[in-house]
């Protein structure tokens, strides 16, 4: 087995996003390329200008999860490479277990996500109130957090309405390669949130990762409706949309617990 096929195996059972280019024309057929979502690069395509074409489409194609053959103009001439993308499952981590979160974990599981539920309060962070969630973990959000898998195919969502459960564990969230964080609240909620970030030392271009107030104006106000809001700005961000525009903020439900 070859240098580039082991260095891929080892990826997907580290559950990295992987995507594999195989020069089919040109100058040299069978070429490889393997670029990994960490940006670890292994391998070459020729020429070089080939190479750095499919070196510029790696972030895209590889999180389209596709396998596709793509032709490239290189001077006069065209070069067939075939691309396999391998992602690795999605995954949902919520911290908060309230009443929203129920909702948004059934709804992530129709997605095939493996879920997630973190929260410090053991009365909410119970297996009668989420018996469908994959995981289920009572602790401090910060301490349970650096121990999962947080890379781009995983989305936070941060529910618990209290910044001593929050700031923490968006300090994890915003050194992980998660490729969604969220987090509840109004507006002014939010801009006290990202001040506090400020203050512990996070850039403008971090804290502008972070989707809040979260979720899709439309204009819900219970628990389902706001999940829904929540599930369909992932799937937008997801697909390569930016849903912030203009969006109102997502209140929490009255009694979200």
């Amino acid at each position: 087995m070859s240098g580039i096929h082991e260095q891929l195996l080892n990826a997907i059972e580290q559950e990295h996003g992987a995507l594999l280019a195989t020069q089919i024309t040109g100058e040299r057929p069978g070429a490889k390329l393997l670029v990994l979502d960490d940006g670890h690069v292994a391998g070459e395509l020729f020429p070089a200008e080939l190479h750095d074409q499919v070196r510029a489409d790696a972030g895209r194609l590889l999180n389209s999860g596709e396998a596709t053959t793509r032709s490239y103009q290189v001077g006069d001439e065209q070069i067939d490479v075939y691309i396999e993308s391998h992602l690795p499952p999605r995954r949902m981590v919520v911290v908060g277990a309230v009443h929203t979160a129920i909702h948004l974990v059934t709804f992530a599981k129709e997605f095939d996500c493996h879920t997630t539920v973190v929260d410090a309060r053991e009365m909410f962070a119970t297996r009668e109130r989420f018996p469908h969630a994959d995981e289920l973990h009572v602790g401090w959000p910060d301490e349970i957090m650096p121990d999962l898998n947080l890379g781009p195919q995983t989305d936070i969502v941060m529910l618990a309405h209290d910044p001593k459960f929050e700031d923490p564990a968006m300090e994890v969230a915003l050194n992980s390669r998660a490729g969604y964080i969220g987090a509840m609240g109004s507006k002014s909620t939010s801009a006290d949130r990202n001040e506090r970030l400020k203050a512990r030392g996070f850039s403008d271009e971090q804290i502008a990762r972070i989707h809040g107030p979260i979720g899709l104006n439309l204009g819900g106000k219970t628990p389902p409706e706001i999940a829904l809001s929540i599930m369909a700005e992932i799937v937008a961000v997801r697909r390569g949309k930016d849903p912030r525009g203009s969006q109102s903020p997502v209140k929490p439900a009255k009694a979200d617990q």
